[in-house]
């Protein structure tokens, strides 16, 4: 055996690439339910983006981390490394847009009641980020946690106040479980923090990176829908296009844009 001395673990001598990636369970995880040749593809996107999903909620535990804890560089890098995993999941779109209606069509039927609408994941980072307003037909037990815990803006808060700027306890010991409205005081401190144009201004513009990703990710969804199956009803029963365009434009982040026409 020998000694992995960062984890202080043993690991295997004989540990290859494989069976460090548990390549065979990876691999065995893609079962199309019809011999249509591209239903192959519709799996593996998913698969992949769920794993981005895991990923970007990793990188926002740690970036919450580094802002409660002061690490202003940390969470800058942080924040942007979600943002450029943020471009990715929406370039793979360009991806899955090479099926057309028909092929889609050869598979659908056996999708059952499996829909996109259903990724947890998805959920969890919306609610990391922000969003309050679930059903509660849909809240587990994880994103019960997540929706008693501080959003990413809260964090983002008390980063700021621990580096001086005036954030108010009002707004800094908010009820995590509410959804954040406007405030026209934290628009007033964070025009300070942009006129200094220092770590914290950059550490809000990569959150405005990471809330123009979700809204790019969310139209371009919407697109990607509307072309392939037009207005019809989506799988699973949902709504199709017509839910996921009620989605779009709405900011996680919304003082952060609301002072960009006064910067």
């Amino acid at each position: 055996m020998a000694e992995d001395v960062r984890a202080g673990t043993a690991v295997p001598a004989d540990l290859t690439y494989g069976g460090y990636l548990r390549l065979d369970e990876l691999l065995s995880c893609q079962a199309p339910q019809t011999s249509a040749h591209d239903e192959l593809l519709f799996v593996i996107i998913h698969q992949v983006y769920e794993l981005w999903f895991k990923q970007i909620l990793h990188e926002a535990a740690l970036l919450q981390e580094s802002l409660e804890t002061g690490s202003g560089p940390a969470a800058l890098a942080t924040a942007r490394r979600s943002a450029k995993i943020l471009k990715t999941v929406v370039g793979q779109l360009d991806i899955l847009e090479t099926m057309t209606p028909q092929q889609f069509a050869s598979f659908r039927p056996d999708l059952g009641s499996s829909s996109g609408f259903q990724s947890a994941q998805f959920r969890y980072l919306e609610a990391v980020l922000g969003r309050r307003d679930f059903s509660a037909s849909i809240v587990d037990p994880r994103l019960a946690r997540i929706l008693g815990r501080r959003p990413v803006f809260a964090s983002l808060l008390r980063y700021l106040a621990g580096e001086g700027y005036p954030v108010s306890a009002q707004a800094r010991d908010r009820d995590p479980r509410a959804p954040w409205p406007e405030d026209d005081a934290v628009q007033a401190m964070l025009l300070g923090v942009y006129a200094e144009a220092g770590t914290a201004s950059e550490i809000c513009e990569a959150l405005v990176d990471i809330d123009e990703g979700i809204q790019e990710w969310r139209y371009r969804h919407v697109k990607m829908v509307e072309r392939i199956i037009g207005v019809k009803t989506g799988t699973g029963g949902s709504a199709g296009s017509a839910y996921l365009r009620s989605t779009l434009f709405r900011p996680a982040f919304p003082d952060l844009w609301a002072i960009r026409s006064r910067l």
